[in-house]
């Protein structure tokens, strides 16, 4: 059994893949240390983490006292909020799906994804109308688009989300004591009930306009606070992770000019190159995770009761098995790779096929329109971070045309 140092393994750079996870590649599974001290078992072999991710007996109940964590005691404040969907199991987290599943049907992606052009659209009118060249490509478009994501598709606006944002890190790694706790879970629940409350009376086409008529139709009376969950869980999902594709995107068309004459040529292209930039950057290095409730046995390893089980997508993605020559970037792959850039099994994101149809949008906008888009800084000078906790991409991308 190889111990690895810490999980998350941390990158160098977006697509190289760091050197503890072949570690684990001939076993598929090791024990790895969390910045906890604590010891669990990570998967780096696609069939392995397809059991992890949907077999019942590993929990995604983050307040159970046993669930692998990277901080202390941070989960366990999730005690004060109504249940999130992504920590509950079985019946409970498919109720609450089903409760929000239409919006990411092929028609809910119908009427969202053409006001998302037209976002992208003045997005790009407003990069390209700034007064001073070079533009930071990251906090000028990148950013402002995943933000215009997120209110488009709750009906919430920016600036109350930015507000949510704040008050859940607060809670989760701004407190101490139980007093703080208690303060902090009061400002946040508190918040996402006016925000909720004053939706209520300005519905829109939005997810949470249909909850609210949704829960009106069924019980009369709406629990705002158990509905808060659903707007904070979504408010805190994917903004960093868009973003950062949207940058990583960007660069890899800009550094493979010939194929990408070829994919804005041809639409059907650039949908299998989406999604090869998925699978080839899996920008997120802590999730998911999981606890064993029962013993299991995947491969020849005995994960006990009470293990805790970490499934970085990014060395599961760059299995032999996913695609055929794993570590390369291939736009022109003929078929998309069967990858878990978007997890797996009950708990998979549901956005699985909305955030492709948005960097598609992005994409193909935006080299139509600004054809001649290039860094302005040699690429070897770019630096990289990650964005919020788990999403690596660029610092900043300063861009001229």
């Amino acid at each position: 059994m190889t111990k690895l140092p810490t999980h998350p393994v941390r990158r160098q750079l977006p697509g190289v893949l760091p050197a503890e996870y072949e570690t684990l590649r001939e076993r598929g599974i090791g024990q790895v240390e969390l910045p906890t001290g604590a010891l669990v078992w990570m998967i780096v072999r696609p069939e392995y983490a397809r059991i992890a991710l949907s077999d019942p007996r590993f929990s995604s109940d983050k307040t159970d006292d046993r669930f692998p964590k990277l901080t202390p005691n941070s989960l366990m404040k999730l005690k004060y909020c109504a249940p999130f969907m992504i920590n509950l199991d079985g019946p409970e987290h498919l109720e609450k799906k089903k409760s929000i599943i239409q919006e990411f049907s092929p028609a809910g992606l119908a009427r969202l994804l053409p006001r998302l052009r037209v976002a992208v659209e003045e997005k790009i009118d407003e990069m390209l109308g700034q007064q001073t060249k070079p533009v930071d490509l990251v906090e000028e478009l990148a950013f402002p688009i995943a933000w215009r994501l997120q209110e488009m598709f709750l009906g919430i606006p920016a600036t109350e989300l930015r507000i949510m944002r704040e008050n859940v890190w607060k809670l989760l790694l701004g407190t101490s004591t139980e007093a703080e706790e208690r303060e902090a879970a009061d400002r946040l629940n508190g918040h996402a009930i006016e925000v909720l409350k004053e939706k209520a009376n300005h519905l829109g086409d939005d997810m949470m306009s249909r909850l609210i008529l949704q829960e009106r139709e069924k019980h009369g009376e709406i629990d705002w606070y158990e509905m808060a969950p659903l707007m904070l869980s979504n408010a805190q999902g994917i903004h960093n992770s868009v973003s950062t594709m949207i940058s990583l995107g960007v660069l890899t068309l800009l550094n493979h000019p010939e194929e990408r004459s070829t994919l804005l040529a041809q639409p059907e292209r650039m949908t299998i190159a989406v999604d090869e930039m998925l699978r080839y950057f899996s920008v997120n290095d802590g999730t998911p995770m999981r606890l064993a409730t029962e013993d299991v046995l995947i491969g020849d390893t005995l994960i006990k009761a009470g293990d805790g089980v970490a499934v970085p997508t990014l060395p599961v993605n760059r299995d032999p098995s996913v695609c055929p020559y794993p570590h390369r970037l291939d736009l022109m792959r003929e078929e998309p790779a069967r990858h878990m850039a978007f997890g797996h099994g009950p708990h998979k994101c549901p956005a699985d096929r909305l955030v492709p149809g948005l960097l598609e949008i992005v994409y193909t906008t935006l080299f139509e329109r600004v054809p001649t888009l290039a860094l302005a800084v040699p690429e070897a000078e770019l630096t990289y971070k990650y964005h919020s906790i788990q999403a690596f991409g660029p610092a900043e991308m300063p861009v001229t045309w």
